[in-house]
């Protein structure tokens, strides 16, 4: 059953790539998509006080890089015990403000929403984004293995299989689902040479949108289930990209 998911899926991953995937573009255009330039608008915080009073624990090897897969627990990241009386939108804010720059990302979202997220990536385990960039895209692939997703461009992935290295992974802490209605999302570039902060944000909030608004998850089921029907110019459409 796996082996014949895994020979439709690479048979639809050539056809992406030799029919849609655009030469790679320099890493410092910006892009025209208006998510992201308020993304990047935004002004860094530095609200150490409160992060230390939320009981975050920001320390030198918080920034030294991380492991693919190496779950980093939350209690290591923060105090869940002085957290646990606040409200679920302090602690949002927070563990937001917390992980911006350097590399990391920090996000939140409604335990429904993460619910449903799990359920249908166990159902739908992979997809493919266009991240946009200057005058065309790259596209990128998505494993999602909640409580992970990783990211790695499409042709690497073609190239090395399951051994190609993410350039940004993602992983979900529902710890605070049932008492708070809350669950925190960490983000990690990898290689920030390949994808910066703000292409990372939006690629998460992108691959959500798939796995949980109901006509865009119809791609999603196509790309995993029928993938002889799958065409990649719907996922630009989705998006409102220019099929090139």
């Amino acid at each position: 059953m796996l082996q014949r998911l895994s020979s439709r899926i690479s048979k639809t991953l050539n056809h992406v790539s030799s029919a849609y995937v655009v030469p790679k573009h320099s890493f410092t255009a910006l892009s025209s998509q208006p998510n992201l330039q308020k993304l990047q608008q935004r002004v860094i915080p530095g609200d150490f006080v409160r992060w230390v009073s939320l009981g975050f624990c920001r320390t030198s090897s918080f920034a030294t890089g991380f492991s693919p897969l190496q779950h980093k627990p939350l209690d290591s990241i923060m105090d869940i015990q002085r957290v646990k009386d606040r409200s679920p939108e302090d602690i949002a804010s927070a563990w937001d403000d917390y992980h911006l720059g350097r590399g990391h990302i920090g996000a939140s979202m409604k335990a429904k929403l993460y619910y449903l997220l799990e359920q249908r990536a166990a159902d739908c385990r992979y997809f493919v984004i266009p991240l946009w960039r200057g005058s065309g895209y790259t596209t990128m692939f998505a494993q999602v293995q909640m409580p992970h997703i990783l990211f790695t461009g499409l042709e690497d992935y073609k190239a090395r299989g399951t051994q190609s290295a993410p350039y940004f992974t993602v992983s979900y802490y529902n710890e605070f689902a049932e008492s708070k209605d809350l669950v925190l999302i960490r983000g990690d570039v990898v290689f920030t040479s390949k994808i910066s902060d703000t292409e990372a944000k939006w690629l998460l909030e992108t691959t959500q949108s798939f796995y949980l608004n109901d006509v865009r998850y119809k791609l999603v089921e196509r790309f995993n289930k029928e993938t002889h029907d799958f065409e990649f110019k719907d996922v630009l459409q989705a998006l409102d990209m220019p099929i090139l």
